[in-house]
């Protein structure tokens, strides 16, 4: 509840969702691959949004209260150091699912609406998505103004009930308005495509959580970049040298998280489909790099001076 309240989040979650819509309303000319380009680019945006939204909540989270001491007011009561960031990771990676579901939403209408040199903007889809969003804002400057309530809050909430009821909308009619069987022309294979990134949005949660025990949001935005980039040319810089034998890339390619096994936007490609086989052994993978990255973040935060 404390990261949903923040204005940065906010802005992160509704700059994400109207930016992946915005990708399928302009034309690439891309010689009939004009859908995929879509698909990828939606999902890249998935993945950085996830990034920053990991950097800016595992800082907001831990890092802005060790430094305003209230970190050392909550431990100063029968709160372990372990339950205490267990709990913040529990909360960012809640946050984070929160952003992504809501880019889900966004991928989805965009699998429907993107066209090809022969097709059209879906303007119908673009007109209802658009109206979500300003209802979104509407209700919660209205509840804001009248009730007292927290305006971030109730505006990424209104974001999830509007962008959902808008999705089900959308899917009810064709572009020209005509009544239609429902979702027809969605991309369903962007669900499992998505829960691995909500599993690479997770392990970077447990990164940036890590690093925040120690650093502020910039070295820690920093940190979280090069690992990402790192990460995702790991198998071409130290996967072959591992494959030979040399022992310093076989480490590297142990510790630095493969973003490749999250990445399946090839695997949309010529109707092929994700088994939920491979999302559960990705899930085990999962598991195992953020009981490490946890562990670590507990060994830094563990000697850490809170006064």
């Amino acid at each position: 509840m404390e990261l949903v309240r923040q204005p940065v989040f906010l802005l992160l979650m509704t700059a994400s969702g109207a930016f992946g819509v915005f990708l399928a309303v302009v034309p690439y000319f891309g010689f009939g691959d004009d859908p995929k380009m879509v698909k990828d680019s939606v999902m890249a945006v998935m993945l950085v949004a996830g990034l920053l939204g990991a950097v800016l909540s595992a800082s907001s989270s831990l890092a802005r209260e060790l430094r305003t001491g209230t970190a050392l007011a909550v431990l100063a009561k029968p709160v372990s150091r372990t339950q205490f960031l267990t709990a913040k990771y529990t909360g960012v990676a809640a946050a984070l699912s929160v952003l992504t579901y809501f880019n889900l939403i966004s991928a989805l209408l965009a699998s429907r609406m993107a066209y090809d040199a022969y097709g059209s903007t879906d303007t119908l889809a673009l007109r209802i998505y658009g109206v979500a969003i300003v209802l979104a804002y509407a209700v919660a400057a209205f509840a804001n103004y009248f009730l007292n309530r927290t305006f971030v809050s109730d505006a990424v909430w209104g974001l999830l009930v509007f962008g959902t009821v808008a999705f089900c909308v959308i899917n009810l009619f064709d572009k020209e308005g005509a009544l239609q069987k429902f979702a027809q022309g969605v991309d369903w294979r962007l669900l499992p495509a998505t829960v691995l990134i909500v599993f690479a949005v997770w392990i970077l949660a447990g990164l940036a959580l890590a690093c925040s025990t120690r650093f502020e949001m910039i070295p820690t935005l920093a940190i979280c970049t090069a690992v990402f980039v790192l990460g995702l040319m790991s198998d071409y810089l130290f996967g072959i040298r591992a494959s030979e034998g040399q022992w310093w890339a076989s480490i590297c390619h142990t510790v630095l998280p493969n973003w490749q096994v999250f990445w399946m936007a090839d695997a949309l490609d010529q109707a092929k489909t994700i088994p939920w086989g491979y999302v559960g052994r990705a899930f085990a993978y999962v598991v195992g790099y953020l009981g490490a990255a946890l562990a670590l973040a507990l060994l830094f935060f563990e000697d850490r001076e809170l006064s």
